[in-house]
């Protein structure tokens, strides 16, 4: 994500990865900006400055925060919200909810592909970037892939694609 954030490359987002980002950035603007302004008058009040080690945090937290503000800012300008065409559900696409069963293990899994700004694994969102969204990409139900992953290579059949 780091280097997707300094370029000018259009950003797809789905409406919910539009809304987590928009959400975030309204919080750090309206609670965490007054939370952190608190605290470094708080560490004022407390006297000198300059060995002040709650002064520094809050100084360090602020410049975190304002710069994350600056990343979300970049990236909203160059978001543009991805909408799933309604003729094409067949194929696997940016949006695409896919559900797939391991050849080998007969386990099924659903996945959501996002973008890299908006990849969650724990969450169910796999990149179109990553080795698995990349190889589902344009396919459709009933094929059958081959993903090369760290732990070696996996065989999946897609079952349903919506």
């Amino acid at each position: 994500m780091e280097n997707m954030e300094h370029n000018n490359e259009e950003l797809l987002l789905t409406k919910d990865g539009l809304e987590k980002l928009e959400n975030e950035l309204h919080h750090l603007r309206t609670v965490k900006r007054k939370d952190i302004a608190a605290r470094i008058k708080e560490a004022i009040s407390y006297g000198d400055i300059t060995d002040n080690s709650e002064y520094e945090d809050a100084k360090n937290e602020q410049a975190f925060i304002e710069g994350r503000i600056i990343t979300l800012e970049k990236m909203l300008r160059r978001a543009r919200l991805l909408e799933k065409t309604d003729g094409d559900n067949r194929h696997v696409a940016l949006g695409s909810v896919v559900k797939l069963k391991d050849l080998k293990t007969d386990l099924e899994s659903e996945y959501t592909i996002v973008s890299t700004a908006e990849a969650d694994p724990a969450g169910k969102k796999i990149s179109n970037e990553s080795p698995v969204g990349k190889a589902l990409l344009g396919l459709t139900i009933g094929d059958e892939v081959e993903v090369k992953v760290p732990a070696g290579t996996i065989k999946y059949k897609i079952e349903d694609v919506h």
